[in-house]
């Protein structure tokens, strides 16, 4: 669906892409974290168009934008839906009427655009408020109008700007569970830029970490927060708990359905403290982690030796 490969970008001769390789798969929800000035959103704008880029190369839906016209250009974005951070509705026309756009501005007969325009305000469950202006709505109704407006062309890939940063955590869930539906319901491929760790992990199946202009790392959402790459920590921070100086301290990370009563079996078979346990829910998986006080520290290798025996081998010991 979309390939990018070296894909380099300056402004003011300061160099913004450093040579950029992603590949993002057809009909899925695929998240780009990284800290502020990273590069995530000037990436997110040349995918749709916005933003010319130096030199790589960038295919979106076997199109390579590089060698698109102006007009070949404006086509190309009909099938690139965008959702802005701070919404951009027209705040004095009505919720209809800010779906509609899009579709008045291409042209399309009045009952082509009112049969799309009343579906999508189902879809995003704004009905009761079709006639009331975009002024006069919460943020999370701006958003929700805003990802109806999004859709109004029918695109094939959806691309969000931290459509929840400026949500309350409430509005921000709800509005992952609309973009998770939609994504589930249509087969939208969904990009999106956030910095909110919790929309990566309960919305998004694959994401990449970009850090000084490259992606440092990617893959599968959930393998990503197991294995902690350096840039991961990067962004998260060292949030680790005060440990016990005596002994060996063994952080470790498994998928539930992995786990076989892991926490039990190392009490039962080992002279170990549990020091921190915590299980997060992820889209596609529960993910558990627990610290462990090995109190022998000639143990350490038995505890070790037993961790690769049932599979488990995404652990460190802490502290070496």
């Amino acid at each position: 669906m979309i390939k990018i490969a070296a894909l380099k970008k300056q402004y003011n001769n300061i160099e913004i892409l450093k040579g950029i390789d992603l590949d993002i798969d057809k009909g899925k929800i695929f998240g780009i974290i990284g800290r502020s000035g990273a590069g995530k959103s000037t990436l997110l704008r040349c995918i749709n168009g916005l933003e010319k880029y130096d030199s790589g190369y960038l295919e979106v839906n076997g199109i390579d934008i590089k060698k698109l016209n102006e007009k070949e250009l404006r086509m190309f974005r009909r099938d690139v839906g965008m959702i802005f951070q701070h919404f951009s509705l027209i705040t004095r026309a009505s919720v209809y009427d800010n779906i509609a756009f899009p579709m008045q501005c291409w042209h399309y007969n009045k009952k082509e655009i009112d049969e799309r325009v009343r579906y999508l305000i189902d879809v995003v469950g704004m009905y009761e408020k079709i006639n009331n202006l975009a002024r006069d709505l919460s943020g999370g109704q701006k958003q929700r109008v805003a990802i109806a407006r999004a859709l109004s062309m029918n695109p094939k890939i959806l691309l969000s700007d931290e459509a929840t940063s400026a949500l309350d955590p409430k509005n921000s869930e709800a509005i992952m569970e609309l973009l998770n539906n939609i994504n589930k319901s249509m087969g939208i491929t969904i990009v999106l830029v956030t910095h909110q760790m919790n929309v990566v992990k309960s919305i998004c199946d694959d994401m990449a970490i970009i850090e000084d202009g490259i992606v440092k790392d990617k893959g599968i959402v959930e393998e990503i927060f197991i294995n902690q790459p350096a840039s991961l920590i990067n962004i998260l921070g060292d949030n680790r708990i005060l440990l016990p100086n005596s002994g060996k301290n063994i952080e470790i990370m498994y998928k539930k359905d992995d786990s076989n009563n892991i926490i039990e079996k190392l009490i039962r078979k080992f002279n170990v403290n549990i020091i921190d346990f915590i299980m997060e829910d992820y889209k596609n998986c529960i993910i558990g982690k627990v610290i462990i006080n090995v109190i022998n520290s000639n143990d350490l290798k038995k505890v070790e030796e037993y961790l690769k025996s049932i599979n488990i081998e995404n652990y460190k010991v802490l502290g070496e």
